[in-house]
């Protein structure tokens, strides 16, 4: 099969095209033959940082996580899913995993559920990493109806997706951006806009919960932004992070009783520990999206395979809107 393969870590040219063996299934696995697959940021890192992140597989190395396909082959032991089955997941890439950047990839039944219906390959493609993390998040930070909801980062790959999910489950959201050609998007999935370059983090709460504070803050930038959803939290509120590589000083989580959680979805797949929950939730990402409340944004440059150096590239830039997806 037709793959591209990672000999040496580094740049976006470290992707080379390669004829590698059809991979073989084992006990639990199906065999998928991959139509798209997303780029996310940690695949970018993955790629860049190589040995320096303990998750990383050895080279030659097949990259690549979340995917939609269509299943070859299944194991004898694999009872929910048959050939011809669509489905999408996150499933490889990782350690001894093999990716998605391939023609065909061997993928644990319990990463997987069955494809949304109404959504084509590329767009099942895009949602698997990023609405796992999304609504593990939410979940975490005990989000419900009327609850109102900050997300930072809005109009990312997570923030997006954060941003349905929090409303399919009944909250009112608010989302900093910050570029306004992202102002329509906003509107579209149902977001008050904040312009996190100009408005302050005590104006907008002011605006949006009478200075009361958001019951949880979702922050798909983390960092020392952070810090403001911190001071952008009501007491004894949740915030979610999905980046919290730093150190950072507490004294206002502890001063205002916050729940602090962070969010690392690769958990499952790196430690091999409840990878049940990851097809429970793409089971009910499934439902949101074939009832219309939640639909990825795809990234309006199209990429084949044999681009993904440049998929890569576009998302480092940050000028992508929505997921960047290669078509396999």
């Amino acid at each position: 099969m037709k793959a591209m393969v990672v000999n040496s870590y580094g740049g976006p040219d470290a992707f080379e095209v390669a004829d590698v063996a059809e991979p073989d299934i084992q006990s639990g696995q199906v065999l998928v033959k991959v139509a798209a697959s997303s780029v996310n940021t940690v695949d970018t890192m993955i790629r860049e940082l190589g040995e320096a992140l303990p998750f990383s597989p050895a080279t030659p190395a097949i990259l690549g996580m979340d995917f939609a396909g269509t299943v070859e082959a299944v194991a004898d032991d694999v009872t929910d899913f048959q050939v011809g089955d669509e489905v999408y997941g996150c499933a490889g890439g990782l350690g001894a995993l093999q990716g998605s950047l391939a023609e065909y990839m061997p993928a644990d039944q319990r990463l997987i559920a069955h494809k949304p219906s109404n959504l084509s390959m590329k767009e099942a493609a895009a949602l698997p990493l990023v609405a796992i993390t999304a609504y593990e998040g939410l979940t975490r930070a005990n989000t419900k109806a009327g609850d109102k909801v900050l997300v930072h980062g809005g109009a990312g790959g997570v923030g997006h997706i954060a941003i349905q999910i929090a409303k399919a489950m009944g909250a009112d959201v608010s989302a900093t951006i910050g570029r306004d050609e992202h102002v329509p998007l906003m509107n579209l999935i149902g977001a008050s806009v904040i312009n996190y370059k100009t408005d302050k983090v005590e104006d907008y709460v002011a605006k949006y919960t009478g200075g009361a504070g958001f019951d949880v803050v979702f922050d798909s930038v983390g960092g020392e932004n952070m810090l403001k959803s911190f001071e952008a939290a009501k007491l004894n509120g949740h915030v979610a992070s999905t980046v919290s590589l730093l150190s950072l000083d507490l004294s206002l989580v502890h001063m205002k009783g916050l729940s602090l959680h962070v969010v690392f979805m690769l958990i499952q797949m790196i430690h091999g520990v409840r990878q049940q929950e990851h097809q429970d939730i793409l089971k009910e990402v499934a439902k949101l999206a074939e009832s219309g409340q939640l639909s990825p944004v795809l990234d309006d440059v199209e990429f084949t395979l044999e681009d993904i150096g440049k998929a890569h590239e576009r998302l480092s830039a940050g000028k992508a809107t929505g997921k960047v997806v290669v078509e396999i």
